[in-house]
């Protein structure tokens, strides 16, 4: 018999009593699935649907985030050796088995056990990723507030920002916001709003359930900009499923 962890039984039991749109954006994301791996650019797929990509420092509570979002235990890997895994996770989303959006999972980066040369290696990887995925749609950036946003998240924002300013969505999630009291909570999303560069900023608490749903329809209406694939929408099922680009 399998048990799930508190903060995915969280999510489930609470599922129930959120608004519609609550719910159906985290109905969405209970369809996630794991699609491929990718150790470098060229072993990914060219996709036509939607892509959000999740990047953060190592520790900052990434795995543990998209899990949550998904109600999924084991969705997303957390390595016994953070910052070892240097590979690109792609995960599919959507309803009644047509993919709709993509969710790339990348690796930690930050850790001081890695080799330098690994880290440049792997920070290069990234910076391409991020600039040169076509079918990249957002950016969610994983940040611990008891820490701050470190050099190389600023790194990350720079290498972002020309594409923010044509249109990319970019969320910065401050995780294990129940470690802070509430004055610290509401300080630490200040500062975070000035360093998004115009970006938006949540508290997340996977423990608390704190800004699950707002994460939740955030990413869902990122993937759904006109609004279409609703459980209730004929347009869900006239969406093609995922298909390599020409």
């Amino acid at each position: 018999m399998t048990t799930s962890s508190p903060a995915v039984k969280a999510s489930v039991d609470t599922l129930v009593n959120a608004p519609v749109e609550a719910r159906i954006a985290n109905g969405w994301l209970h369809t996630a699935k794991f699609l491929t791996t990718a150790p470098q650019l060229q072993f990914l797929p060219p996709l036509s649907v939607p892509e959000i990509a999740f990047v953060g420092r190592s520790n900052a509570g990434k795995s543990t985030c998209i899990n949550t979002l998904t109600q999924q235990k084991r969705l997303a890997f957390a390595s016994k050796t953070p910052g070892r895994t240097q590979s690109i996770n792609l995960f599919t989303l959507g309803k009644q088995g047509v993919t709709d959006a993509v969710f790339a999972d990348l690796p930690g980066y930050g850790y001081a056990a890695v080799p330098k040369a690994d880290k440049l290696r792997w920070q290069q990887v990234m910076a391409n990723y991020l600039v040169t995925r076509e079918n990249l749609r957002g950016i969610v950036l994983m940040c611990d507030p008891r820490h701050g946003m470190t050099e190389l998240d600023e790194i990350l924002l720079e290498v972002i920002r020309p594409r923010v300013e044509q249109g990319m969505k970019f969320l910065v999630v401050l995780t294990k916001s129940d470690k802070l009291t509430r004055s610290e909570g509401t300080k630490a999303l200040s500062i975070a709003k000035l360093q998004a560069g115009g970006g938006e900023v949540r508290l997340f608490s996977a423990l608390k359930k704190q800004g699950v749903d707002e994460v939740a329809q955030l990413l869902w209406s990122w993937a759904h900009p006109d609004g279409l694939a609703t459980p209730a929408s004929p347009a869900a099922e006239e969406k093609s499923p995922v298909t390599p680009v020409e």
